[in-house]
């Protein structure tokens, strides 16, 4: 099992290599070259600034059994299908129960902003979300391991 990061914009690359650390799990982080991460832990692999390269790059690599962090929805159904498990960085599981409504709403979105609509504001980060987290990651690992 490696747990497989979309490091670009990910709140809590922290929390992942701690808990990993702790129960000795790999762990790769996939940024594109305008980030440079190194917490002398994680694997990291940088692709190019091409759109989805990340994504692409991370879907190639996930496997039956691995955990995923991602925000994207459309990782999240391809990481599922190879087997993977996938959460998002405030600890809500991604699964069949609820990822084709998931992408029903980001293509809705989609489509509303391309029309001039607004979407909503995103909240502000919480405490309660990098608990929801850790707590969320320590359970699949526990169940893993």
């Amino acid at each position: 099992m490696n747990i497989l990061v979309d490091a670009d914009a990910c709140p809590v690359r922290e929390i992942i290599v701690r808990l990993a650390k702790k129960q000795k799990v790999p762990v790769i982080m996939l940024t594109d070259t305008s980030h440079l991460l190194d917490d002398g832990y994680s694997k990291v692999i940088t692709v190019d600034k091409g759109r989805d390269s990340a994504d692409i790059r991370l879907v190639n690599l996930a496997g039956s059994g691995d955990i995923v962090v991602t925000q994207d929805f459309g990782v999240a159904a391809m990481a599922l299908a190879k087997g993977a498990k996938a959460l998002n960085q405030n600890g809500m599981v991604y699964d069949d129960s609820n990822m084709d409504r998931l992408l029903f709403e980001r293509a809705l979105g989609q489509e509303m902003r391309r029309a001039g609509a607004r979407t909503g504001k995103f909240k502000k980060r919480s405490r309660q979300d990098d608990e929801s987290f850790e707590r969320v990651l320590s359970r699949m690992l526990e169940e893993n391991i």
